[in-house]
């Protein structure tokens, strides 16, 4: 069964956590999510999450991918983590996924992951950010081998499904989307 680990931070953005947490889960996928510390983590629209674990106890667990949601200053906290970044680099260098969302994205370029990569984030983030060789992108979902990247809340279930297609095959993405009752999205690549 494919693990991911979705870390939380004080003023995350609720939609995009939950969606993906949701998501992931009804596809299968074991879900840890992680505070960054013990506390129930409030989310940007004053939504309480409770994680089930703390980033401490989960940092040496086997994961197959990582999701940061954004919401800021939910992004900002993950960003500012030490043990975050050091995550990042270790999924990224052991051949794993990492995903991030919204604002999250910059946490990915601050970790040195985008370089010369294909990413996308909410508006304006990822331009505002001096590494001049990201390729940034307007797409709600961008895939550049094994670094996934989403624009905002409106596009958290587009993002979810993808996470879902990478890890677990198209026929389960489209399995969890049916049962979303939506159109359906184009498939990734």
């Amino acid at each position: 069964m494919a693990r991911v680990l979705v870390p939380l931070a004080q003023g995350c953005e609720e939609l995009e956590a939950i969606t993906i947490i949701d998501l992931l889960r009804r596809a299968g996928i074991e879900v840890v999510s992680a505070g960054l510390d013990e506390q129930v983590v409030t989310a940007s629209r004053g939504t309480r999450l409770l994680p089930d674990t703390t980033l401490d106890e989960a940092l040496d667990d086997d994961f197959d991918m990582i999701v940061l949601p954004g919401g800021l200053p939910g992004a900002d906290h993950l960003d500012q983590d030490p043990r975050i970044h050091q995550l990042l680099e270790r999924m990224a260098a052991n051949g794993r996924y990492v995903a991030a969302i919204c604002a999250a994205p910059k946490v990915l370029a601050s970790s040195g992951l985008l370089a010369g990569r294909r990413a996308t984030s909410y508006p304006g983030v990822l331009d505002a950010i001096p590494f001049t060789d990201i390729q940034v992108s307007r797409q709600a979902v961008e895939i550049d081998d094994r670094i996934i990247t989403s624009r905002g809340p409106g596009t958290a279930m587009d993002f979810a499904l993808a996470l879902i297609e990478k890890l677990v095959g198209a026929d389960t993405r489209q399995q969890v989307e049916k049962g979303l009752v939506r159109a359906p999205c184009a498939p990734t690549a």
